[in-house]
């Protein structure tokens, strides 16, 4: 019997997921702790895992993978860059200029992802008028602490953490990159720069390596850079937790929720992951050694919402980037749509609707942390 053709749709989707970062169109998955993308569950050597169930062997060859993908993430958002999708004269400095062109939709995606997680920072950085702190958790080659400066939004100080590896390839560009490093010198007038292979710390910036499954660990190092619990604190990762367990990601969740008194959690990953266009998502990332441990907490929005309201978190809001693309202002939907020509329009609806936007409140209701939506 002759097997049966995939429709041209699926055939579609399979020759643009060979183009995908691990986690998927829609941006670098800051894989742990990468995290999302990110960046950065896991350090590269592990001591004692953080959880018994996990072997080392299984878990430093899941690592890779992961790892792996911020390249291709990074190299996504510099490709739309160059083509104008929003600007970012700093993602230059971190990564070179794919020779293939990438897809169109890969694109929107990205642009709706930056913009969709940049919206809900600036909204949590006005409301409690830069009198705060962000950690970024998988954070990659991310340059939000640099644009945010230009803009004059800093908050009190910008934490991110990743795999030490990751790390040192980001604080090597940082030292060599005067551009990269003369901002953060010039909001360091203190004591020299503390900078090596797996940490920079500065008085508003600070990168740290980390294991995001070793709390102790994570929290410590934190400390040891000055994070303060009692300042309002916004905790980002974007495709990050998919990559951990349902229950190592709940451990973060709850650390997260029961470390700051006012808070505020960004999660950007997967959803709708049941049907079959889910499926074959998975299926492409696992021949890419990169499996979706937490996929079943990627059921819909409402277990997404759940999730974060199990482990410690007052208010939980859940939007599919399709709905966010639709809320985009139309004058910035018209100029990035003629940028490039697409033909596909139910392709992007399709890979829209497997990705959202999350976030999560506690405490800070004088602050109006519950009024903040997108």
């Amino acid at each position: 019997m002759r097997a049966v053709e995939p429709s041209p749709f699926l055939q579609s989707y399979r020759r643009l997921a060979c183009s995908l970062r691990v986690c998927g169109p829609p941006l670098p998955c800051p894989r742990w702790t990468q995290h999302p993308g990110t960046s950065t569950p896991m350090a590269t050597s592990l001591r004692t895992p953080a959880f018994p169930s996990c072997s080392s062997a299984s878990t430093d060859t899941d690592d890779e993978g992961v790892r792996g993908t911020c390249e291709d993430a990074s190299m996504c958002k510099r490709f739309a860059v160059s083509l104008g999708y929003w600007h970012d004269p700093y993602i230059q400095h971190f990564v070179r200029l794919s020779k293939e062109r990438k897809a169109p939709e890969i694109n929107r995606g990205y642009f709706a992802r930056v913009h969709g997680v940049s919206q809900l920072i600036k909204a949590f950085l006005r409301k409690t008028e830069c009198h705060c702190q962000i950690i970024n958790l998988g954070a990659g080659m991310d340059t939000t602490f640099w644009r945010l400066k230009d803009e004059d939004l800093l908050p009190r100080k910008y934490f991110e953490v990743d795999f030490p590896v990751i790390v040192t390839r980001k604080l090597h560009s940082i030292k060599v990159k005067p551009f990269l490093l003369q901002p953060i010198i010039e909001l360091h007038s203190e004591d020299p720069l503390q900078i090596d292979g797996h940490l920079l710390d500065s008085k508003r910036y600070a990168v740290i390596g980390a294991d995001l499954r070793d709390l102790p660990e994570l929290e410590e190092k934190l400390k040891k850079c000055n994070m303060n619990p009692q300042l309002p604190t916004l905790l980002i990762t974007e495709c990050v937790l998919v990559y951990m367990t349902p229950e190592q990601s709940a451990n973060l969740l709850k650390w997260a929720a029961s470390s700051f008194d006012t808070a505020m959690f960004i999660n950007y990953e997967q959803v709708n992951m049941d049907d079959r266009f889910g499926q074959i998502m998975i299926e492409n990332l696992r021949r890419r050694q990169c499996d979706l441990a937490g996929v079943q907490t990627c059921k819909s929005l409402e277990s997404q919402k759940e999730r974060l309201l199990s482990n410690g978190w007052e208010t939980a809001s859940a939007v599919d980037m399709m709905e966010l693309y639709s809320k985009l202002p139309q004058a910035e939907v018209s100029r990035i749509e003629s940028l490039e020509f697409l033909d596909e329009m139910e392709l992007l609806e399709q890979l829209m609707q497997h990705y959202c936007l999350c976030w999560a409140t506690k405490g800070g209701h004088e602050l109006g942390l519950k009024e903040i939506t997108y």
